[in-house]
Parts: structure tokens; C-alpha cells; sequence
């Protein structure tokens, strides 16, 4: 059976021999011996070597069936002559051939593979074929066994060489079948001499290889693939270039053509292992599907998947098969030449049949779409498509050059017109990215004409094109968005906008887009055009990531880049909100740049001549309509929402954008005389942020970057809005346990309604249990659903205040405010601190405003007396406090920037000529901004520690601010484990806790405030410093050491402290200084308390006598803390009493006897501390002091000052000693 295409000339002689086909091939796999007895004799002659061998050996199979088979089989050989000579073959003894073959080849190798003396042949005096003809059986075997190992050792020294091997036994047609005969018994009685691939591969090296290679895999069928993989492996990577691999190609495509199911199997082979790239081809152009798809051949789908796959390998490869080829002059053989020609064919069958060059403006598609002499057919609009990307490319990304047939050819498809269907838009987008991309494809002014016509019906039937085909992405966004980039010169984003809708990356020119750029600016879209244009097209409806395509969102964005829309005086204002009214999730991505992108085009003049080109922005009144279904409680109840919570995010963008972007434009506006409109802060007020961002974080997976873009405007412009403990406080309400008890509640369970709520608090306290219920209802609310209960809740605070109110509903209440304050944070607090003002200023109904609370935060702070000793009301007011008064500065920053420009650029204008002027206020404006905030920061920590202050009441029943500190301290080592304190107890502690004790509600006041404090120090270590250098109650420091943990960086500053010139600061650092050396027992407090007592030292040397009492009565106790937290400072300690006691007595020498006795004792106490102390542990000499401090003290403050100086001495020794 003779193949058609591809026979190289050394094949020519293969031509006319008879092939097994397809038929007989099966029939041989499978066995069928009905079907091998209808093969005609000739077939039958090629099959005869593995016949006589089944049927003559004893088979495996023993059954019924496969004797009657083997009966047939024998019947059919009966009647043919050949077979006679095959039996003899097979009688031979192959044991003994095998080994002298092995000698033979042993032999050779040692000869180096010269034709020297061979065992298998004796010296031939005829040639090949004579000594064939005249041979016995066995000499035929031993003559072709012989000239095959002969082949076979030379392709293994040939070391990849391709050669063609001369042989008279394989080329003479005469006894080409007895040849046939002699190879198929010798391989299959000898596999492990001649393996089957090596025979195949050696075969390829003589003439009517192919031939003998066929036979040979039909004699054994189940061999085929393995000699397919074999030839393939061994093959060359690009076949066409040489002769050995045309030979291959041919071979294995005759091996196909033998077993066509195998055909694609043998093409992944190919693609697999990257060789013969001819071959794939090849195998493709023969392959014949039992159903063939109409939609896109199999040569297209298989060419498209290797350039458009994903492997860059296989991409490379194939690419270099094209590259090469084109390279050799055109012939009608080659591979490629012929795939060319088919892909040719194909596309001319889907031309539609009158098309000619020239095409005259047909109105009529309107009224038949997809009709007329150059309509594309419907159901060639998909092949039309597949081929148009598939000439993309093989020009784009392996090079191929089209020939004039075939550009012309092309450019007839691409300008062919579709369908109005989704496939036919999409032929057209891929037609127009195809011109871009080639525009070598017009050479003609015939040409160009055809082109300009064809772009003019895309403008005009893209309208009827969207709505008919039922798509949101058109191709007339994408022609907009091509005119735009052309009229603002970015040639590279065309380039990647051809790339994308092509789907491949293909290197495209920026040069080779000037005719088009020409055409496009000039002919078809002017800018103007553009942009009138851009305006009428319909937003997209439901907008959102899951719609691809170019949509007019691009043209848009690009036309407010480019500033033709402020250029032409076109409003956009409009279509940006409608578009944006129009968007659900998942957010699609051009969304958020748009925005960027029109804010900066409201800022920002498109020239310096003409300022006022500007765009419009989006009016209070509109914004306010998107956040009208979500300004009380979002929108979840009374029917659905009218604006989806992507437009009301959407929006909230907007404006937290624009008005960061008007502050960081100020400079610029000032400059131009320009003062855009900021939104008002009632707008802001009426907008829910805190819920909606809370919304947003829940779906940040399909709002893209909108969640941590809105995160990033708060941070900046409502830092209020992020407090940490605010989010740490969202963790509790929408965590796991919240969740599981909202699934426990009941469906059925009764509802409050608000005005219940309202009676339950105005009854108090006989409505204590009522009121509990409903608030532990509340509970299980969300927070969203808590909302429309905020006012009934905070309205009846100050309520709670009275007397006998239970506390459990205090602590429920400040749960529920927590809840409520992670959606509605800025109208809870207003609403809060409204309802806590004192009853005289209720009577006044004043109610303060959002804006009044943040100019001035200290307004929290003016709540009734009673909230500061009810801690779940004083933890609300504290956060309330710490939120306005990051609010304060974010809106003092804001002030200073939106006017600070404008007035700077006045005093330019008024001040030319005077060098400095315009400067000096900027600098005292932020100045005087910075001071405001200190003193504010300031005021608010003065006045909470006022609050830590026990009142007059809390004192008589015995509260006391130092318990903190001593029971942190703990008991001295060596007492009783009753928490007794030290020796020298301060400010008159006893040694039982007061009523209450720790659990007072005083305590845990002091505690709320020491802990927004020691935020507030770790916030901004500078107010530390500024209330420390100011000064507070010293009766505080206990409670303020031991419970704010940041106070340690008081040590920092201590020294600055000490340098002030007024003692009452100086005194006020070393009590300060004392209480962190116990505190904190560092190496830095030690350095710190030794600077303390160098001051002391020099101080004591120039204070005048009453300075001196005044500065030294109170430090002297300071110095047993010392001592106790640092004992290496004993000496130090000790040398500096001795140096007062010293100085005091010298100022009243004369007026008390027993001076000099004293300063005796004091040296004696320097050098033995031990002897001071009696055995039992009391002090054998401290009565004396204590009396003449009674009788003198009220004589001369340095008597008292020397019996003090004693009495630390003792103090110390006392504490030193109990410590060891």
C-alpha cells in the first residue's frame, strides 16, 4: 500500500513496495484469523514469517478455541509456496548460530571494527546476492545476520553521524521477501543478539529500510511502541535538517500509517521528548478523526497548543522547526510547506464566498446581522478565531513570515464581520489586536481603505453588538481605550493591551504602530471624539471582578489619566457615581485607581493656564443617599438595601481619599489661588465608617485591597476609629464563644423593644431584676442588631449612678457600650458623654456636639463626680477620654494643614521683598499646634491622678493610695506573713488593709487610670516627662510607680529633673527617684541614685539655713530606699547624714549642749552600725532623739533637722538588719 506526501529521494526506492496496512496490521495484533484469511496473497506474503512460527510452535494458550484458530491458520499456509522456505529457516540451530555470532563479534571488537575474517561467513566468492540465491537455509541466515551486525557496529561508532550503508543483500528487489523472511526469524528467535529497537534503528541506514522496519514491527505488533519510543529518543531535534532525520521521520510516519490509533500517541511521544518536530506534524496532517470537530481542526489545535501551552521548552522547540524552515527554499515536500498550505486551506474555506477588497458601506447588518456578502458564518466563527490566534502565533513568537497569499488571505478573515454573538465579539477583539500587532498585514492603500472601513462598522455597530450578543465587555471599549493610549503617546500599554486580549507575549514595536497611530488620531477617533463618546456609554451593570474584557471602567480611567475629559470640558462626575452605585464583590480592580485617578483630577488642574480645568466632585447630597439605608443601622432591616455595601465602602473611600489628598494638596492649591470644597463634618458624621470598615473585614477576601487601603485613611485621618484595644475588643464580641451562645438563643425568645428598656432603667433600683433580664438579652444581640437599643441605653447612665444599683448591671452595660462602640464608636461616645454632665448642667439641656468634643476632649472629663468612683462607667470615660484625645490632634493637624497653606500664600503676597517673612508663621503655628496638644495631653493626666486622690470621706474610712506599692513591696523578711509592712511605714499606713481593701472601688479607679497612663507613656514618652516636670501630689508617687509599668523611663529624664534651679522640683525627683529604686533595682537607678546624693551633697554647701530645712526634711527618708535597694551606697548614704549633721550643728552650737555628743554618736553609727542596735532587736538610744526633737523642734528647724538625720540613721540600720 504506496503512501502519499512526504518521500525523500533516498527513499525513492521504497516507493513501489508493497506495505502492510492498517487491516492487516490489526488483524495481526488481535489475532483474527477471520480477518487475516480475507487479506489477499500479496498482504499475506508480508505476515507469512510469524505465522509459521505460531503455527508451528507449541503455543501457551492450550485452549479449545485457539485450536480451532490454529487449524485455520494451517489451512490458510497450506497453499503457499513460501512457507516451505520459512520451515526451513526455522530449522536451523540457532543455539550454534548465536555463538558463532558472539565470536564474530568479540572478533571485531578486538580487530577495532575492521572487516577482517569472519566466523558466521567464509570468504564469499560472489557477491551478496549470488551467495544468497545459491545458499542453504542456515548460509542465508549466517549471510543477513552478518551484514546486520555489520550495520549495527558501525551506527554505534558513528556517534550520532548519520550515514547510508550500501548493501546489496537489503536493495535488490528480487529478493527483497526472502530477505524480509531471513530478518523476522533471525529477531524473533535471537532478541537478545538483536534487540528490536537496534534492528530498527540500523535499518534506517540502508536503502528500503522503512520497508523492512514495517515488516518486521508487523511480524511482531506488540513491539510497535516500544521501536516508536526507540526511533524517537534517538532521534534529532529538528528533523528537516537532515538527511537522517527526514529518513526517521519518514519511517515512523509509514509505522503510523501502518497503525493510525497509534498516531497520537507517537505525537505526545514526540512532544515529549522534543525531537522531530517534522514528524508531529506530519502525523497531524495524516491523522483523520473518526468524528471530526467542526469547530477547530486538529492541525490548528495541535500547533496552537504548542506555541500557546505553558511549556517554554516545547515553545522553543517548535518555534526553531519554523524558524529553520522558512530558511530553505520553498519545496513541496517539506513538512512545514505542506502545513502551510493546509492551515491556507483552511482558512480560505471559511472566507465568506464574495468577498472582495473593496467593500462598499453596507447599512444593512443592522436589519440582518450576520448576513450579507461579507458576513462571516456563525459556525465558522470560532474556527475563524482559533486560526486568527494561531497566525499570531507562528508570526508573533516563532517568527513566520507570511507570504502575499497568505497576508491577503488574512487580512480578508480579519476584516470579515461576525455575528452579533458573544464568539463574534471575540472575533473581533482578536482581528483588531491582530492588526495592531501586524500591521505589515496592510501594504496596500487598497488595503488600508478595506481597514478603515472595517474599524468605522466596529464604531458603529459596537452598541448593537453588546446588546444583542448579551455581553458586558464589548470591543468598543477596547477601540476606546486604543484611541486613548494613542492620542497620550503610550505605545507600550496598546503593546500590552494586545498581548493580554491575544493571550500570548509577543514582541511587539512601538515604531510599527505609527500608521496606525496616524490612522486612529487623525481619521477615526480624534480626542474630542473620544471623550464625547466615553460619556454616553452605559455603566457596567453589577460590576465586579467576575467580569473580564475590556470594559468602559478602562476607557474611563484612562481618559481621566490623560485629563481629556477637564481638556474638552466634559462632566464625568455623573458616570463615576452611577458606575460606582453599580458594583457588587467581588470588587473588580480597576475600581479603586479610577477613584485615585478622578480625585486627582478634581485637585489637579490639567494645565497651569487654565486652573479652573478641573472635574466636579460627587455631592453631599448623593453620598448621603448611598449612606442613607445604612446611617441608623445599616440598612438590615426595613427591606432590602438600595446601595450594596460595595458602593457604600466604595464611596467611604472616596471621600476619606479626597480629603487626605486636598490636606497633602494644599501647598499646591495655595499656590494656584484654588480652594477645593472639603465634605462637611456633619457629612462625616452621618456615616457610619467604623461598621463599615467592621463589615469590610469580613470580606477581604473578595474586596481586594479596599480593606487594608480604607484601614491605611483611618489610621491617618480618624485614629480615634483604630484604638488597639477597640480591635482587641471585636475579637470578644464576634469571636467563638459569642457566636456558639447567639446559636443557643432560642429562636422563640421574647424581644425588649426599646421603650421597655427605657421603664426597666427609669424604675430603678425596685426594677433591678427586669432590667438585668433585658440587658442579658442585649448580650446575645450582634452589635449591628444592638444599634437601634443605643440611645435607650446610654440616655439612662447617669441613673445607674444612684445608690444600691446592683453591679452586675453596671458590668453588663459596659459590655454591651463595648459592643455598641465597634460599630457606632462616634455617635455612642457624643450620646455617652451627653447623658453623664453633671444634673446642675442638665438643667441647662446642653448638649455638646461631635466637633466640641474634639476641639476640646477634656469635656469627657466633666462628667458627674460619681463616675469617677463607678469603674464600669470610669472605664467607658476613659475611653472615651483616649479616643477624642487622638482625635484632638488628628484635628488640629488637619486645621493647621487646610489653612496654614492659604494663610502662608496671603502673607507671600502682602509681604514681597521682606526675606523670612513667609516662614515665621508656618513655624509658629505648628509650634503653638504642638504646645496646645502637650498642655491638653498634659491636663488630662493632672486631672486623672487628681482623681486617684481619696476624698475627705474615703480618708476618714481609712483608704490609703500606698497599699499599691506596699503590697507589692510584700513584708519584710523575717516578720510574720500577715503583710505587715516595714520598719518605716509611710504616711501613717496600718497594718491592715483599710474597708474594702483591694477591692474598693477606688482601687479599681486607680487601676483603670494607671493603665491608660501607662498607654499614654508608652505612646508618647514626652507627657511623662512633661507631667513629672511639673509635678503632682507626692502622696501619688506609691501608686503611680508601682502601677504604671512604663514610669521606668523616668530614670531617663531624673537627671534633667534634678539640674531645675526650684528645690520643690528637686525634692519631687529624689521622692520620685526613691520609689523607682525600690521598684526597679537597675544598674541605671543605681548611677541615678548615686547622682542624687552628689546633688544632695552640693546642695547642702550653698542652701541658705531655711532652704536647707525646707529641701532636707523631706529627702532625708529617700535615703533609707536608697540604702535599701542599693546597699553599696551605705557609705555614701552615711557620709552625706554625717556632712548635715555636721553643718546643722554647727549653726546651733551655742544654743544646745548636747550638739557635740550628738555628732559624736553619728560618726560612732558611720563606723559601727551593729552597735547601735540592742540584742533584741530595739533601739537602745532612739527614745533620746525623739524627746529632744519634742522639746527643740518647735525652737530651731537645724535641732530637728540633726534629730531626723538620727533617726534615718536608725531607719537604715533597722531595714539593713532585717534584710540580712
Amino acid at each position: 500500500m504506496s503512501v502519499t506526501g512526504l518521500h525523500c529521494k533516498e527513499m525513492a526506492d521504497s516507493a513501489g513496495l508493497q506495505f502492510v496496512s492498517s487491516y492487516a496490521f490489526e488483524a495481526m495484533q488481535k489475532v483474527d484469523v477471520s480477518r487475516l484469511a480475507a487479506l489477499s496473497d500479496p498482504e499475506l506474503r508480508l505476515l507469512l514469517p510469524c505465522l509459521v512460527r505460531m503455527a508451528l510452535c507449541a503455543p501457551a494458550d492450550q485452549s479449545q478455541s485457539w485450536a480451532q484458530d490454529k487449524k485455520l491458520i494451517l489451512r490458510l499456509l497450506s497453499g503457499v509456496e513460501a512457507v516451505n522456505s520459512i520451515v526451513a529457516l526455522l530449522s536451523v540451530d540457532f543455539h550454534a548460530l548465536e555463538q558463532d555470532a558472539r565470536k564474530e563479534q568479540q572478533l571485531r571488537h578486538k580487530a577495532g571494527g575492521s572487516n577482517g575474517e569472519s566466523i558466521l561467513v567464509s570468504q564469499l566468492q560472489h557477491g551478496l546476492t549470488l551467495e544468497f540465491e545459491h545458499s542453504d537455509p542456515l548460509r542465508r541466515l549466517r549471510l543477513t545476520l552478518s551484514e546486520l551486525l555489520a550495520i549495527m557496529n558501525k551506527v554505534v561508532d558513528s556517534n550520532g553521524e548519520f550515514f547510508l550503508k550500501s548493501s546489496e543483500l537489503f536493495e535488490s528487489p528480487v529478493y527483497l521477501d526472502e530477505v524480509a523472511d531471513v530478518l523476522c526469524i533471525l529477531q524473533a528467535e535471537l532478541p537478545s543478539l538483536l534487540p528490536i529497537v537496534d534492528v530498527a534503528e540500523a535499518l534506517l541506514h540502508v536503502r528500503n529500510g522503512d520497508w523492512f522496519l514495517c515488516l518486521l514491527v508487523a511480524n511482531v505488533p506488540d513491539s510497535f511502541n516500544e521501536v516508536c519510543r526507540g526511533l524517537i529518543k534517538n532521534g534529532e531535534r529538528q528533523d528537516e535538517e537532515s538527511v537522517g532525520g527526514r529518513r526517521r521521520t519518514e519511517a515512523l510516519r509509514q509505522l503510523c500509517q501502518m497503525n493510525p490509533s497509534q498516531a497520537l500517541n507517537i505525537r505526545a511521544m514526540v512532544v515529549e521528548e522534543c525531537h522531530l518536530p517534522g514528524l508531529g506534524v506530519a502525523l497531524t496532517l495524516d491523522y483523520r478523526p473518526d468524528t471530526p470537530d467542526e469547530a477547530v481542526s486538529p492541525l490548528v489545535s495541535y500547533v496552537s497548543g504548542l506555541l500557546l501551552g505553558t511549556n517554554s521548552k516545547v515553545r522553543t522547540w517548535f518555534s526553531m522547526f519554523i524558524r529553520n524552515g522558512q530558511q530553505r527554499k520553498r519545496e513541496s515536500s517539506s513538512v512545514l510547506w505542506q502545513m502551510r498550505r493546509q492551515l491556507l486551506l483552511e482558512l480560505v474555506a471559511i472566507l465568506p464566498r464574495s468577498r472582495s477588497t473593496h467593500v462598499p458601506n453596507n447599512s444593512g447588518m443592522e436589519e440582518e446581522p450576520g448576513s450579507g456578502y461579507s458576513g462571516l458564518r456563525e459556525e465558522h466563527v470560532v474556527k475563524a478565531s482559533a486560526l486568527l490566534r494561531l497566525y499570531c502565533a507562528l508570526m508573533g513568537i516563532a517568527g513566520l513570515r507570511p507570504t502575499d497569499e497568505e497576508a491577503e488571505q488574512l487580512l480578508q478573515l480579519m476584516t470579515s464581520r461576525p455575528p452579533a454573538t458573544p464568539a463574534g465579539v471575540r472575533f473581533v477583539s482578536l482581528s483588531f489586536c491582530k492588526l495592531l500587532a501586524f500591521p505589515t498585514l496592510v501594504s496596500t492603500p487598497e488595503q488600508e481603505q478595506l481597514m478603515v472601513m472595517w474599524l468605522s462598522w466596529m464604531i458603529k455597530e459596537e452598541e448593537y453588538f453588546e446588546s444583542a450578543a448579551g455581553v458586558s465587555a464589548s470591543f468598543g471599549e477596547m477601540l476606546l481605550l486604543v484611541a486613548m493610549y494613542f492620542h497620550s503617546n503610550q505605545l507600550s500599554s496598546i503593546i500590552e493591551l494586545v498581548c493580554s486580549t491575544l493571550g500570548m507575549k509577543i514582541a511587539i514595536k512601538p515604531s510599527s504602530l505609527s500608521k496606525m497611530k496616524t490612522i486612529f488620531t487623525q481619521e477615526i477617533f480624534t480626542e474630542q471624539v473620544v471623550t464625547a463618546h466615553a460619556v454616553r456609554v452605559a455603566v457596567t451593570n453589577n460590576l465586579s471582578a467576575t467580569i473580564t474584557g475590556f470594559l468602559p471602567i478602562h476607557c474611563i480611567y484612562q481618559l481621566l489619566r490623560s485629563r481629556a475629559f477637564t481638556k474638552h470640558k466634559v462632566s464625568i462626575k455623573d458616570w463615576i457615581y452611577r458606575q460606582l452605585c453599580e458594583t457588587t464583590t467581588p470588587i473588580h480592580t480597576q475600581l479603586i485607581p479610577l477613584i485615585d485617578a478622578y480625585i486627582n483630577s478634581i485637585l489637579t488642574p490639567a494645565s497651569k493656564a487654565n486652573p479652573e480645568a478641573t472635574n466636579q466632585p460627587i455631592t453631599e447630597q448623593e453620598i448621603l443617599n448611598v449612606f442613607r439605608s445604612a446611617a441608623g443601622g445599616e440598612g438590615s432591616r426595613g427591606g432590602r438595601q438600595r446601595y450594596s455595601i460595595t458602593t457604600q465602602l466604595l464611596i467611604l473611600y472616596y471621600i476619606l481619599s479626597y480629603e487626605e489628598n486636598l490636606l497633602a494638596s494644599t501647598k499646591q492649591l495655595a499656590m494656584m489661588q484654588r480652594k477645593p470644597k472639603s465634605y462637611s463634618a456633619a457629612l462625616m458624621d452621618q456615616i457610619p465608617i467604623k461598621y463599615l470598615v467592621t463589615q469590610a473585614q469580613g470580606l477581604q477576601q473578595e474586596l481586594g485591597g479596599l480593606h487594608s487601603a480604607l484601614l491605611r485613611l483611618l489610621a491617618t485621618n480618624y485614629p480615634h476609629l483604630c484604638l488597639v484595644e477597640d480591635w482587641v475588643c471585636e475579637e470578644e464580641v464576634t469571636g467563638t464563644l459569642p457566636l456558639l451562645r447567639k446559636m443557643m438563643l432560642p429562636s422563640n425568645t421574647c424581644r425588649y423593644t426599646r421603650n421597655q428598656l427605657h421603664q426597666a432603667f427609669q424604675k430603678l433600683p425596685s426594677s433591678s431584676p427586669r432590667l438585668m433580664r433585658i440587658l442579658e438579652h442585649l448580650t446575645l444581640l450582634s452589635p449591628g442588631d444592638l444599634i437601634p437599643y443605643a440611645e435607650a441605653l446610654t440616655a439612662s447612665m447617669a441613673l445607674l449612678l444612684e445608690p444600691a444599683v446592683p453591679r452586675r448591671i453596671l458590668q453588663t452595660l459596659n459590655k454591651l457600650w463595648m459592643g455598641l462602640n465597634t460599630v457606632m464608636p462616634r455617635r455612642l461616645w457624643v450620646m455617652t458623654v451627653n447623658a453623664l454632665q453633671p444634673s446642675a448642667k442638665l438643667l441647662h439641656q446642653q448638649k455638646y456636639t461631635q466637633n466640641d468634643l474634639m476641639v476640646d476632649p477634656l469635656i469627657v472629663l466633666r462628667c458627674d463626680q460619681r463616675v469617677y468612683r463607678c469603674p464600669p462607667l470610669m472605664d467607658i470615660v476613659l475611653h472615651m477620654l483616649n479616643g477624642y484625645l487622638l482625635a484632638s490632634k488628628a484635628y488640629l493637624h488637619c486645621h493647621l494643614k487646610e489653612t496654614a497653606d492659604f494663610d502662608r500664600q496671603t502673607q507671600t503676597v502682602s509681604n514681597l521683598g521682606v526675606p523670612g517673612q513667609p516662614e515665621t508663621p508656618e513655624v509658629t503655628r505648628e509650634e503653638l499646634k504642638n504646645a496646645l496638644l502637650s498642655a491638653q495631653d498634659s491636663a488630662a493626666v493632672q486631672l486623672l491622678l487628681e482623681v486617684c486622690l481619696p476624698t475627705s470621706e474615703e480618708q476618714q474610712l481609712g483608704a490609703n493610695t500606698e497599699s499599691l506599692l506596699s503590697s507589692i513591696r510584700g513584708s519584710v523578711p523575717g516578720k510574720s506573713k500577715q503583710g505587715s509592712l516595714g520598719p518605716r511605714a509611710r504616711g501613717g499606713v496600718e497594718d491592715e488593709e483599710p474597708e474594702g481593701g483591694l477591692l474598693s472601688d477606688l482601687r479599681e479607679v486607680q487601676c483603670l487610670i494607671c493603665c491608660l497612663l501607662h498607654q499614654m507613656f508608652i505612646a508618647d514618652p514626652n507627657i511623662a516627662k512633661l507631667v513629672h516636670f511639673q509635678g503632682y501630689p507626692q502622696a501619688l508617687l506609691p501608686l503611680t510607680v508601682a502601677g504604671i509599668p512604663s514610669i521606668h523611663i523616668c530614670l531617663d529624664f531624673i537627671p534633667e529633673l534634678l539640674a531645675q534651679p526650684q528645690l520643690e522640683k528637686q525634692i519631687f525627683a529624689i521622692q520620685l527617684l526613691s520609689y523607682l529604686c525600690t521598684q526597679y533595682a537597675l544598674p541605671k537607678s543605681l548611677s541615678v541614685a548615686r547622682l542624687a546624693i552628689s546633688v544632695m551633697g552640693t546642695l547642702l554647701t550653698v542652701l541658705t539655713r531655711a532652704k536647707r530645712f525646707s529641701f532636707f526634711m523631706p529627702i532625708l527618708p529617700c535615703l533609707v530606699s536608697f540604702c535599701q535597694a542599693f546597699p553599696p551606697l551605705y557609705d555614701d548614704v552615711a557620709g552625706l547624714l554625717v556632712q548635715v549633721g555636721q553643718v546643722c550643728a554647727s549653726d546651733v552650737a551655742t544654743k544646745a549642749r548636747d550638739i557635740d555628743p550628738l555628732i559624736t554618736r553619728l560618726q560612732y553609727l558611720k563606723e559601727k552600725p551593729r552597735g547601735a542596735v540592742a540584742p533584741g532587736g530595739g533601739s537602745s538610744k532612739l527614745t533620746l532623739p525623739q524627746r529632744m526633737a519634742e522639746e527643740l523642734g518647735g525652737a530651731d528647724p537645724d535641732v530637728q533637722l540633726c534629730y531626723c538625720v538620727e533617726a534615718t540613721f536608725m531607719d537604715i540600720i533597722t531595714s539593713t538588719l532585717h534584710g540580712l
